[in-house]
């Protein structure tokens, strides 16, 4: 009876804790989207890039995967790129929630906000099924199911369905 108690106890802790972080987590969230409303406003990253003309691109499809001196050449002038607007590269953690993190850094200056980017996306991808079921190549609620776990890794759908949900 005893160990039994313990176990409850144990279950009822954990769920008390999982609750608290939710609830820490929601807290969080909901001051960074005051702070991104403010940033809307403020609009500081257009007025940053307004004057800068674009530069030329042309489009490549690659047939095979690019060989070190491509992949090198690439990634050689994509960073004079960044360099040429002001920004810059920054590595994201490698986990399977890299493109999450990713979106959550450059949507809530801090890629920790990667669950909440998930969350949003798969909301997104549940509302809007007739958008995205099209591109998805296996049974939708399936692709929902494995999208859902962290660590699942992002792709092309949920890569729109983050651009449709947080377009403007």
């Amino acid at each position: 009876m005893y160990g039994s108690n313990n176990i409850a106890s144990a279950s009822s802790s954990s769920s008390l804790n999982s609750s608290f972080q939710d609830t820490e987590d929601d807290q969080t969230i909901a001051s960074i989207l005051a702070e991104e409303e403010q940033s809307k406003l403020d609009g500081r990253l257009g007025k940053r890039l307004s004057h800068l003309d674009s530069i030329p691109h042309t489009p490549r499809v690659n047939g095979e995967i690019p060989d070190v001196n491509d992949a090198t050449f690439d990634h050689e002038r994509l960073s004079e790129r960044l360099v040429t607007y002001g920004l810059a590269e920054l590595q994201m953690e490698g986990d399977g929630n890299c493109q999450f993190r990713a979106l959550a850094d450059q949507l809530f200056r801090n890629p920790d906000y990667h669950k909440h980017v998930r969350k949003h996306i798969i909301k997104q991808l549940k509302h809007h099924r007739k958008l995205y079921e099209g591109y998805v190549p296996m049974e939708y609620k399936s692709y929902l199911k494995k999208m859902k776990k962290s660590g699942e890794w992002g792709d092309h759908v949920t890569l729109q369905a983050a651009a449709d949900r947080w377009k403007d």
